[in-house]
């Protein structure tokens, strides 16, 4: 799975992904990612992975700078169609290749995009660098429960479901552990489909070096 394969499947997936990922249990579950979750007014937001704008709604009626990034066009003219606001800048972008300077964003929300991306760690680590020091960082997204192992059907499958954009078979602990000494885990929450979809929050630390 690499962006240009990407770039095809999510064209695909653009007229029908509001259909599958933004009603229904999805719809509850990112409620529940945004429940208790604080902004400030005047705070700079970055959305990682915009998509359809699946996320723009829990976010809109905020006094923030929104930038809304996604790999694939037809995804991003999804959300401009719905979401027509001076505060909010769409930009098509490599979540792997993030184009601000450090330390630019208050808040980072990478939902469903460490289990789409070639390389997750090169995501998080171009998430954590962006994000200012003492900035949260908000993630929803399925990870292999850190005290199961993936099962033999989950094995099995693992490859189609990569076809389709995506992996079932990632660990968070993995894409983290690298990085334990720039963020620390504030929350780790199961929210959907028994612990395989979570909301986990992350504080990025303050580093001498920046």
């Amino acid at each position: 799975m690499d962006n240009r394969w990407n770039k095809v499947v999510y064209k695909l997936w653009s007229p029908l992904y509001d259909l599958f990922f933004n009603s229904g249990i999805f719809l509850v579950a990112r409620r529940k990612v945004f429940e208790n979750i604080e902004f400030t007014s005047g705070q700079k937001t970055l959305l990682v992975g915009a998509g359809t704008g699946a996320d723009l709604s829990f976010l809109i009626h905020h006094d923030m700078d929104i930038t809304a990034i996604d790999l694939s066009a037809d995804m991003l003219n999804k959300a401009r169609q719905k979401y027509r606001s001076s505060n909010i800048t769409f930009l098509e972008m490599d979540a792997q290749s993030l184009a601000f300077p450090s330390n630019s964003f208050d808040t980072v929300i990478a939902n469903l995009i460490l289990s789409v991306v070639p390389d997750p760690n090169r995501c998080f680590g171009e998430i954590i660098r962006v994000t200012r020091q003492g900035g949260q960082i908000i993630i929803f997204d399925k990870f292999v429960p850190s005290n199961q192992k993936l099962s033999i059907f989950k094995r099995m499958i693992r490859p189609i479901v990569a076809v389709l954009g995506t992996d079932i078979g990632r660990r968070f602990e993995n894409i983290v552990m690298p990085y334990r000494n720039s963020v620390s885990v504030e929350a780790d929450l199961p929210v959907l489909f028994d612990g395989m979809y979570r909301k986990i929050l992350l504080r990025k630390k303050a580093m001498n070096n920046e």
